[in-house]
């Protein structure tokens, strides 16, 4: 799935009018992440509110946030996607070594393979 994510992040870079302007700019890719979370961390907000039964909330609405949370989260990843290959940083190789160098840390018998 990363492979064709960077594959179309690629695609839709080069057919992206004024993306030229962007490419390799980290602040740009930074700040870009950084708006992305605060989206997901702002439905994330919004859900927690539901569960906790804050007054104001409204469970109603948590079909619909958990298929806002679930876009966010796609803008998120290509964001990510987007900054990694700005480095030349495959995330097929990073995500995998960061997650097995995680479970050694705390010896936990989870790998990546």
């Amino acid at each position: 799935m990363l492979d064709k994510l960077r594959q179309k992040n690629k695609e839709r870079q080069d057919a992206w009018p004024g993306a030229e302007e962007v490419d390799g700019d980290l602040a740009f890719r930074g700040l870009e992440l950084a708006g992305e979370t605060g989206e997901l961390c702002n439905v994330l907000k919004k859900i927690e509110r539901i569960r906790r039964g804050v007054a104001g909330s409204k469970p109603e609405e948590l079909p619909g946030l958990m298929a806002h949370v679930k876009e966010e989260l796609g803008d998120v990843i290509i964001c990510v996607d987007l900054i990694a290959m700005d480095l030349g940083i495959e995330l097929t190789e990073a995500v995998p070594e960061k997650f097995d160098k995680t479970s050694n840390k705390y010896g936990i018998p989870v790998t990546f393979d």
